[in-house]
């Protein structure tokens, strides 16, 4: 039974604005309940005063006001520069995986598509882990280097996973999964291969990125990503109409006028390269891309013009409440996100898997 509303109710531009303006709303909640978590007991409203502690009744108003000062500047060293960030990146970075994955189910027409499943994330990983352990990123401070690496990587495995996928001139759906598990098993044993030969002070830190989690960036690393995966969600929304009857049927998009091959390569280099930019500072986190679209699909439907944008909010809003947990669940010590995804994440394939097999998922 295919996931999605079955009323297929026309999207309008009141439903999209209200739909996405509810997202938006649920997203602004998350990030203020997130950033309010935590061992310190600082939350959003200390910036404001509204929470701070007086420290006792017997205090004369200087001491009073010189409390209130120190606790609104601690609470803004926490929020500020520690939680805040690394919710929007966690937030950035779900976005474009959502969306990512939500192009990915689209036009290879299988529901089980995901740029982690397929190999995509894998890939752009090792480039990036290549490019780092090869020492590039010092001798090139100035040069994206990681960045292109992780693209690279990515755009190959796109390239290998469709030459293989090929079966009489049409490319194959469900072979394509198991590609991505052995290409994932391929670049995995790749990169333990470069960890033996690179001596570990080069790689430091690398070993919780290859699971995935969410670093503490400046705010400028934050805001060159967020522009990066807004350009390509904006530019795969674009694609949105093109997406909705390709998913129909590539025979139906072409009699309708679509160019079915420029779509698909269009598409598939905005995903991969949002994918990229994502894994290249977090590293590669699972399974995102596989739940955020059908979450979303059953939330919102199928059409493309809202499940983009709408799987990038809700892809958002998942990823900032998973590292959220992750911070604090076993507090003091942390889990890498990628964890938290994988637990979520695994299940849901499965169960995924079973409930589609023998079914056409975008009739």
């Amino acid at each position: 039974m295919p996931l999605g509303r079955t009323d297929r109710q026309p999207l309008s531009a009141r439903r999209l604005v209200v739909s996405l303006a509810w997202l938006t709303l649920a997203l602004g909640l998350t990030l203020a309940i997130g950033a309010s978590i935590g061992s310190s007991g600082h939350t959003v409203l200390d910036l404001f005063g509204a929470g701070s502690r007086s420290g006792g009744s017997g205090l004369g108003a200087d001491q009073t006001a010189d409390g209130r000062d120190d606790g609104r500047a601690m609470a803004a060293t926490l929020i500020l520069r520690l939680r805040l960030p690394r919710l929007l990146l966690a937030a950035i970075a779900g976005a474009a995986l959502g969306a990512s994955g939500a192009v990915f189910q689209a036009v290879l027409r299988n529901p089980l598509a995901d740029p982690y499943v397929l190999g995509v994330s894998g890939g752009a990983a090792l480039g990036a882990f290549a490019a780092t352990a090869a020492g590039l990123t010092t001798i090139l401070p100035f040069v994206p280097v990681r960045e292109l690496a992780a693209f690279a990587g990515a755009i190959l495995t796109v390239g290998f996973i469709f030459s293989l996928s090929r079966v009489g001139g049409r490319v194959a759906s469900y072979p394509m999964i198991l590609i991505g598990v052995v290409t994932n098993t391929i670049y995995l044993a790749l990169i333990l291969f470069i960890q033996t030969l690179v001596e570990l002070t080069r790689l430091h830190g690398l070993r919780i990125w290859l699971v995935g989690s969410i670093p503490i960036e400046g705010y400028d690393v934050i805001a060159s990503l967020a522009a990066v995966s807004l350009a390509c969600i904006a530019a795969m929304t674009l694609f949105g109409r093109h997406l909705n009857l390709i998913s129909a049927g590539e025979e139906i998009a072409r009699s309708l006028g679509v160019t079915v091959e420029r779509t698909r390569l269009g598409t598939l280099l905005l995903a991969s390269l949002v994918t990229a930019a994502v894994v290249s500072v977090t590293g590669p986190i699972g399974f995102v891309g596989l739940i955020v679209p059908h979450v979303t699909r059953a939330l919102f439907g199928p059409d493309h013009r809202l499940l983009l944008p709408a799987s990038a909010l809700i892809g958002a809003i998942f990823l900032a409440a998973a590292d959220t947990a992750a911070r604090t669940l076993i507090a003091p010590t942390e889990l890498p996100v990628g964890v938290i995804t994988a637990l979520c994440g695994g299940p849901f394939f499965l169960w995924l898997y079973r409930a589609q097999r023998g079914s056409t998922y975008f009739e």
